[in-house]
């Protein structure tokens, strides 16, 4: 019986899956963007995401562990350089998945997952959102009392325009 084994086997052998989980978490390390089906994507989620959790510590023993789920050099410093300082105080949820639409061969859902601090168009929006503040309608009104009208000003600013009729031919 099945009890309780619900990941997702992908339709490849255990080895074959490691294979392509390491490879696109390096993937994913390096590049902090890629695109994929769903189905890897949340694989790939539940793979990369302890490793990350794992980064945090800067110990040997945490390295080599990292190393061994990885298989690359490259990947695992870069892990522990930048993206470890970058997420030192993320709880978690270090990955984000947006469906991108279907695959024009074979109709499947695609997405891309990248790594949530290195979005700069997500950063961006945070920043505008901060900045906007609300105002009162008491403010306004005290410090509109001296001004006049704003219904004044646009009829005395406009000046009769000459409409030209159609010529008919």
């Amino acid at each position: 019986m099945r009890h309780n084994k619900k990941f997702n086997h992908l339709g490849r052998t255990a080895s074959h899956r490691h294979a392509m989980l390491a490879n696109m978490a390096c993937s994913l390390i390096k590049h902090k963007r890629i695109t994929t089906t769903v189905a890897k994507a949340k694989a790939l989620k539940k793979y990369v995401e302890p490793l990350i959790t794992k980064c945090k510590q800067d110990t040997t023993n945490s390295r080599r562990v990292v190393f061994s789920y990885l298989q690359d050099k490259y990947a695992v410093t870069e892990l522990f350089k930048e993206i470890s300082v970058k997420v030192a105080d993320r709880p978690g949820g270090y990955t984000r998945i947006i469906k991108t639409g279907n695959r024009l061969g074979d109709n499947a859902e695609m997405c891309f997952i990248e790594l949530v601090d290195y979005d700069p168009n997500m950063a961006k929006s945070a920043v505008k959102k901060t900045t906007r503040t609300r105002r009162s309608k008491k403010s306004s009104v005290a410090s509109g009392e001296g001004q006049t009208p704003a219904t004044e000003t646009v009829a005395a600013s406009e000046a009769p325009v000459a409409e030209e009729a159609p010529k008919a031919e």
